[in-house]
């Protein structure tokens, strides 16, 4: 489950953009009740961007901003309630780890989901299914 986290240069302080990253991915277990799974937490993975002051925009102005992109099998953040909690806590994490200096209506998340058999676990595509039962058995 690809986490990509952006971020302007200044946005966190210098050295706090691991803990970001991994603070979002434990909420994201949290929030679908996965926090220690076998199956599912080595299978969060992403990457980390930390862009120039100068270089991230919103309209046509440059912005200091912070995005929060996740990539997903359809079944993930399906649900209204997983959604609503995990945007919240996200961008309170954003927003509490720039000392609250990031505005919140600067740090933007969105979900991206996967066709359903286009995922993979060590190299084989499977299903929604096929991940259900193997997180169910981890």
């Amino acid at each position: 489950m690809p986490l990509t986290l952006t971020l302007t240069e200044g946005v966190i302080p210098a050295g706090q953009e691991k803990l970001a990253f991994a603070r979002l991915s434990e909420a994201m277990l949290k929030w679908h009740g996965l926090t220690g799974n076998k199956v599912m937490t080595p299978n969060v993975v992403g990457s980390l961007h930390v862009m120039p002051k100068g270089t991230t925009f919103t309209g046509t102005n440059e912005t200091p901003v912070a995005f929060i992109e996740w990539k997903v099998p359809s079944f993930a953040f399906a649900d209204r309630a997983v959604q609503q909690g995990y945007f919240a806590e996200a961008t309170d994490i954003i927003h509490e780890m720039s000392g609250g200096r990031q505005p919140r209506d600067k740090i933007f998340i969105n979900v991206v989901h996967a066709v359903d058999g286009a995922w993979n676990f060590d190299g084989k595509a499977m299903t929604n299914t096929e991940i259900g039962a193997a997180v169910a058995a981890g």
